[in-house]
């Protein structure tokens, strides 16, 4: 099984869980909300907060992988995501997808104000 640490504060992580979960027809990756950290920790207790909430992290095949390298693990565990995967082995692509995905996760909340979704205000869920 397949497990992916998620902000379940973000309205990208969100529909990317919805969209991941629809295509996972095998049911083979499980979804944990950082945000329910107190599993989060007694599940992975290596893994500190801080560093959940910078970056998607995906727990497969005795690995961990985070942000651009979790989110194209993701793509392996699902049929229709396969092909895209293999597009993403492809030389360059993880220093491109890691490029687009770090701004695009330091850019999350924003992105969800853009779009109105609610965003934390107790500044816990904030990224520096």
């Amino acid at each position: 099984m397949t497990v992916a640490l998620f902000d379940g504060m973000c309205m990208i992580c969100q529909s990317t869980r919805r969209v991941m979960t629809a295509l996972d027809w095998g049911r083979r990756i499980e979804w944990l909300d950082v945000h329910r950290w107190s599993e989060v920790e007694r599940r992975f207790p290596g893994l500190d907060y801080q560093t959940a909430m910078g970056q998607i992290h995906v727990m497969a095949d005795g690995h961990v992988y985070a942000g651009f390298l979790g989110t194209r693990r993701l793509l392996r565990d699902v049929p229709l995501g396969y092909p895209l995967w293999l597009l993403m082995q492809l030389p360059g692509m993880t220093w491109l997808g890691a490029q687009v995905y770090r701004f695009i996760a330091r850019h999350r909340y924003k992105i969800n104000r853009l779009f109105g979704m609610p965003v934390c205000d107790d500044g816990a869920c904030r990224i520096s």
